[in-house]
């Protein structure tokens, strides 16, 4: 259960689960380089494909998605993976920073909005909270 996992993994070595979704092969592999070898971090899954993202997630059951928001697909995927998966954190990486486009994503239920610039050592802590964040939103979830 994803919420066991990101609540725990912190404490008791369980992985917080990775989707990473790129349609930039090298940005994608080098996230999963990045990431790797990050102490409770499990690359759970990659793809370019934003089309397919949302059945992946649904197989694959990460904890976090990280994604780019500067492609045509992205704005309905990112809404699609908000509404339909609301125990999964989402985090948009980008390239450059758009206020407009970050208040538009949040609203839609993203978790963070970071430069993909963002050093490893700060990104690896912005997965672990945002999955701390997650795991308390669906703890106060009724029913």
């Amino acid at each position: 259960m994803a919420l066991s996992r990101a609540v725990c993994s912190l404490y008791t070595g369980i992985m917080i689960h990775v989707l990473i979704i790129d349609s930039h092969n090298l940005v994608r592999f080098g996230l999963e380089s990045r990431l790797k070898s990050a102490v409770g971090l499990k690359i759970v899954g990659s793809t370019s494909q934003y089309d397919t993202a949302l059945q992946q997630a649904r197989a694959l059951h990460p904890d976090v998605i990280l994604l780019e928001s500067k492609t045509p697909d992205a704005p309905a995927t990112i809404s699609a993976l908000c509404r339909e998966l609301p125990h999964c954190a989402v985090i948009v990486l980008t390239s450059y920073p758009d206020s407009r486009e970050e208040d538009e994503l949040m609203q839609m239920g993203v978790t963070r909005y970071l430069l993909k610039t963002l050093d490893t050592k700060a990104l690896v802590s912005e997965i672990r909270a945002a999955a701390r964040a997650a795991a308390r939103v669906l703890q106060e979830t009724p029913g």
